[in-house]
């Protein structure tokens, strides 16, 4: 019930959204005023349409002919007031279809990443100019005569329209298509991911139903839209038409710009409780667990054994653990990747848990779980986990599966094991590290009640608490949202321009890039400029090459140099004592690939 409600309410956001807004024009055209029904007492033509209605399109055309009524022949047969809810219900259905499997089915083909989108261009584009020239819409429809077919008027087609906007209109899905995607990784697409599909669906299908109604509405109040359905067929084409060129081109794009994102910290809501919710649903008395943040030894349920673990680090021999074998001692379940900094904050503490009760029976697992393609090399791994210290075992869990076995949703999350192999505390994300101690410390009495514990750690918690400090922020074409420059922002090689100002939160390049859907790659003259609010900021990058640090700092400008080499990481760019609003630039060497901006 959960996801159903957020599907539905991330829907009714993204349907009144800056994004959808290039679509409207259609919607409200297409599906709403052609759609106008007359009125019947007043108007000759509807009346003929009323005696019309069902009648074969042969036999209404003669009639029309005999009838002598000017502009009948345009406007026979009537429509029945369907086309508004055809058009929405197409959008929902394809929208549902194209988000669940299209994604699967072109992978599978090895099929272009945007082929869904071209040939939905393609086809608005052939249904904008059937409007405009009927000739040309009879051409279309002639494939499909053989379907049995009542003459239905201006609802013809409306069908087949939405279908099409639902293809388009895709890439708008933000929160569902995050929740998707994890999903799609974990092997999990099932009924929640379908019913989350759906509900979004449902969500933005209700704005965009009002509008198609008010469309419709403005056309039966307004005379002159039901004296000229032949010239709103015709304009209802051309803006078909040109919202096609309009999205091929990415012009749409500056009217997104242009317009303040008002739903922006909606959906960022949305989508971190889509993807955990997707993720961790069915995970029982452990997802129960992991949603508390309860600072108390729970009853989670039997720790899920080691699964599809690639291979081992750290281990004698480099031999494969399994929970059964640790019976009788503490376990720390750590999942980790080496270059997230939310997971190197927190490892500092493992690190130090390690040290000081590994010989009074504790042992600590880190689960390397891979966010980014550079991070299944376990060469990487293993110097990531060297430069940050890491003496415990690392299993190295390339295909997600113990990470779906414990239903996890986040980098970092730790899960405490007993002696006997039950979870009984669930730490997610960063912070309370001193609670967490405290219950390391309370097994070990339990399972060792004569030994005697150390003194806790002492490692500073260096946790962010500003609640307004700026997100994780993806560079790759796959999961952008920060982007505020006014080049198109698409896969491929391209030359970028700084906008005049970068608002906060949002990043802009000039010089030439190569965007990919998890990197972008730096060619000649590239930058990146950053408005920012937190203490730190770090840049996730990797190749050979130099990082050149531009910032304003109390008043003066510092630049200095970063050296970069070797296989992706985070590299710090900026470093403050408290939190600040600030600007930077990093001009990166041609080569280098950036992946995304990371803050503390």
């Amino acid at each position: 019930m959960t996801l159903l409600l957020i599907g539905l309410l991330g829907g009714f956001i993204t349907g009144i959204s800056p994004c959808i807004l290039p679509v409207l024009p259609v919607v409200f055209l297409s599906g709403g005023v052609q759609s106008a029904r007359p009125e019947f007492a007043k108007d000759p033509v509807g009346a003929l349409r009323e005696k019309l209605a069902g009648v074969p399109s042969a036999v209404a055309r003669r009639e029309v002919q005999a009838s002598g009524l000017p502009d009948a022949a345009e406007l026979v047969p009537r429509s029945s007031g369907l086309r508004p809810y055809l058009v929405i219900l197409g959008l929902v259905l394809s929208f549902s279809a194209f988000t669940l499997f299209g994604t699967i089915l072109i992978q599978a083909l090895h099929l272009p990443d945007d082929l869904i989108r071209w040939v939905g261009l393609i086809v608005l584009v052939l249904l904008g100019v059937g409007l405009i020239v009927p000739r040309f819409e009879r051409m279309l429809e002639k494939p499909f005569a053989w379907i049995p077919q009542r003459a239905v008027g201006t609802d013809r087609g409306g069908l087949a329209l939405g279908v099409v906007l639902g293809a388009v209109y895709v890439p708008c899905a933000g929160p569902v298509l995050a929740a998707i995607t994890v999903a799609g990784a974990t092997g999990r697409i099932g009924v929640q991911t379908i019913a989350l599909t759906l509900s979004f669906a449902l969500g933005t299908a209700i704005p965009l139903l009002a509008f198609a109604l008010a469309g419709r509405r403005v056309g039966e109040r307004v005379r002159s839209f039901r004296r000229h359905q032949r010239a709103i067929r015709t304009a209802s084409g051309a803006v078909m038409i040109a919202l096609a060129l309009a999205l091929a081109f990415n012009a749409t794009d500056a009217v997104q710009r242009a317009i303040p994102d008002y739903t922006a910290s909606v959906n960022a809501f949305l989508q971190h409780s889509t993807a955990q919710g997707i993720v961790s649903a069915g995970g029982g008395a452990l997802s129960r667990c992991a949603a508390s943040a309860s600072e108390r030894l729970q009853d989670c349920g039997p720790a899920p054994a080691f699964t599809g673990i690639r291979s081992w680090q750290n281990t004698p021999g480099d031999r494969p653990l399994t929970l059964k074998g640790l019976e009788g001692k503490v376990v720390l379940v750590d999942f980790w990747a080496y270059s997230c900094i939310n997971c190197q904050r927190e490892i500092a503490h493992v690190n130090a848990w390690y040290r000081a009760y590994h010989a009074l029976g504790l042992e600590v697992v880190g689960v390397h779980t891979p966010e980014y393609a550079f991070e299944h090399d376990p060469g990487n791994v293993a110097a990531g986990a060297k430069r940050l210290g890491i003496r415990y075992p690392i299993a190295i869990d390339d295909r997600d599966a113990t990470w779906n076995a414990y239903h996890n949703y986040s980098w970092p999350a730790a899960y405490l094991v007993d002696a006997a192999g039950d979870v009984r505390h669930v730490s997610v994300g960063e912070g309370r590290y001193g609670a967490e101690e405290t219950l390391i410390r309370r097994l070990i009495a339990q399972t060792h009640p004569h030994a005697v514990l150390p003194r806790p750690t002492a490692v500073p918690d260096d946790s962010p608490t500003d609640p307004r400090q700026t997100p994780e922020t993806y560079l790759g074409a796959s999961r952008a949202e920060g982007y505020a420059g006014p080049t198109s922002y698409l896969s491929g090689t391209r030359s970028f321009t700084m906008p005049g100002s970068v608002p906060s939160g949002r990043y802009g390049l000039t010089g030439t890039w190569t965007i990919a859907d998890e990197e972008i790659t730096a060619g000649r003259d590239a930058a990146i400029t950053l408005s920012y609010e937190a203490s730190e900021v770090y840049l996730d990058v990797g190749g050979t090459g130099t990082l050149t640090v531009s910032a304003v700092t109390r008043g003066a400008a510092h630049t200095r140099t970063i050296a970069v080499s070797g296989a992706p990481n985070i590299r710090t760019v900026v470093s403050a004592a408290s939190p600040r609003t600030g600007v930077v630039t990093v001009r990166l060497s041609p080569g280098l690939k950036a992946y995304s901006f990371t803050f503390g």
